[in-house]
């Protein structure tokens, strides 16, 4: 951000009082901007037993599969968000369960929140975000062709907890290959 939202004047970046980080603030109108994290938010959708993968048909990773998910919008929850999502990525009627995974990834800034999802029926086909929509049995998952690190992370918990056979929430962080 070089100008500020509120009145246009350019902005400096320092640490105001009281705050620990450094941000964009308006010598004019005293606006700080605080630049948070966006929320990802989706589903692992589930039908007898196949989970509902759809191949990216825009970027980042066009042509790769992915989880339904996307950015989260003001004035909805995670789950109306994640639910959005599979709707508009699959065509699917989901029904959302509960949360399952939330994945930080700092140097990007952003969280990935999955919720365990069924799917009341094989209703579902491509959309204008995703140019292919399947079920994929567990051990046909596309693993070198998978979207996200969270995706992969998210799929591989899932298999796991329903290999043990109880499925918890899982926390975790994706920091940059170096």
């Amino acid at each position: 951000m070089r100008f500020c939202p509120k009145c246009g004047t350019q902005v400096s970046f320092q640490t105001p009082p009281g705050d620990n980080r450094e941000r964009a603030v308006c010598a004019n109108c005293h606006h700080i901007d605080y630049d948070n994290p966006n929320v990802i938010t989706g589903t692992i959708p589930i039908f007898e037993n196949k989970v509902l993968l759809c191949k990216r048909n825009i970027e980042p990773r066009l042509g790769y599969w992915t989880l339904p998910a996307g950015f989260m919008e003001n004035q909805e929850t995670t789950k109306e968000g994640a639910l959005r999502e599979t709707l508009e990525e699959s065509g699917s009627d989901a029904i959302c369960g509960p949360a399952f995974s939330m994945i930080s990834i700092p140097h990007i800034n952003q969280i990935h929140l999955f919720y365990l999802a069924r799917l009341p029926k094989a209703d579902f086909h491509p959309t204008e975000e995703s140019s292919e929509v399947e079920l994929f049995d567990y051990d046909q998952i596309p693993w070198d062709d998978i979207a996200f690190s969270s995706v992969s992370k998210t799929l591989k918990f899932y298999l796991e907890d329903l290999k043990n056979g109880s499925f918890e929430f899982h926390e975790d962080t994706i920091y940059p290959v170096e």
